[in-house]
């Protein structure tokens, strides 16, 4: 495993530059190498020099990817090293950041651990299906949705060879435990601590008085079919459109053995996590 950090920011340089140049000292003073890949480069209008290394994609044998950003960017990072050792530490400048090691008021002590490898690791399943363009991983959730402005979706549902149900409903959002936070809470569905093994499916405005969630076992695969005569239903993976489902088509999701790896303070649970984050958006 080599010493250098990747580094992945979000959308908005401006809101980062301060927390990249704290970073870019500490690194210096600890002899880390800063990895950034082309667009982060470009975004931040980087050149090459010592400790600092641009235009280079992972590699995978990073000693840690550091991440200045909110919840969508923590996860851009985590599906990049699913099936890696490579622990993703995040400074949280979104948002909720859920996912994200410590705040962005406690950037210079944060940055401070991370280089200095003081944090814990929690490995994170994932979700695993098939696009046209080949496997696609997902940290949070993988949903089926209806297209804006036409009918509702029809979507039936199964377990291996056993169909559960059929459901009128503007979509389906199947959600590993780090994802049952979001998109399955806003449905109603269960929280899941994590560690927990499996995932769950809740339903968007499901037009039926008997559509329930359902958690499902980490061994077993979920079909969803679009049983549509002629609409086609958006895919998304993480929250990113991914591709058409068409009218008759089905798609697999299955629980994915391939881990990503999420840094954490010592003294941080999910627990605590959740009373945090959630709170502070009730206050």
């Amino acid at each position: 495993m080599s010493d250098a950090v990747t580094v992945v920011t979000h959308r908005r340089p401006l809101e980062v530059a301060e927390a990249l140049a704290i970073l870019r000292r500490q690194a210096t003073e600890a002899g880390v190498t800063l990895r950034f890949d082309a667009e982060e480069s470009e975004k931040h209008g980087l050149t090459a020099g010592p400790g600092i290394e641009v235009g280079v994609d992972s590699t995978g044998d990073e000693r840690l990817c550091l991440v200045l950003g909110g919840d969508g960017t923590i996860l851009t990072a985590l599906r990049r090293y699913v099936g890696t050792t490579v622990p993703v530490f995040a400074v949280n400048f979104g948002e909720v950041g859920f996912l994200a090691t410590v705040d962005a008021d406690a950037t210079e002590e944060g940055i401070a651990r991370a280089l200095g490898g003081e944090f814990d690791t929690l490995a994170l399943p994932a979700l695993l299906t098939q696009t046209p363009e080949g496997a696609r991983s997902a940290i949070n959730d993988i949903s089926v949705h209806r297209h804006a402005g036409k009918r509702v979706a029809d979507l039936s549902y199964a377990i291996g060879p056993d169909e559960i149900g059929r459901v009128r409903c503007d979509g389906l959002v199947v959600s590993t435990p780090a994802g049952s936070t979001g998109y399955n809470l806003a449905n109603g569905g269960p929280v899941m601590a994590w560690g927990v093994e499996g995932f769950v499916v809740s339903f968007i405005a499901p037009h039926s008085l008997t559509a329930r969630t359902l958690v499902v076992a980490p061994g077993d695969t979920l079909t969803v079919h679009n049983r549509s005569r002629d609409e086609p239903a958006e895919v998304s993976v993480d929250g990113r459109p991914a591709y058409e489902l068409a009218a008759g088509e089905a798609m697999e999701v299955a629980f994915a053995d391939d881990r990503a790896v999420l840094a954490q303070m010592p003294d941080a649970s999910f627990y605590h996590r959740l009373r945090e984050k959630f709170g502070r958006l009730a206050s």
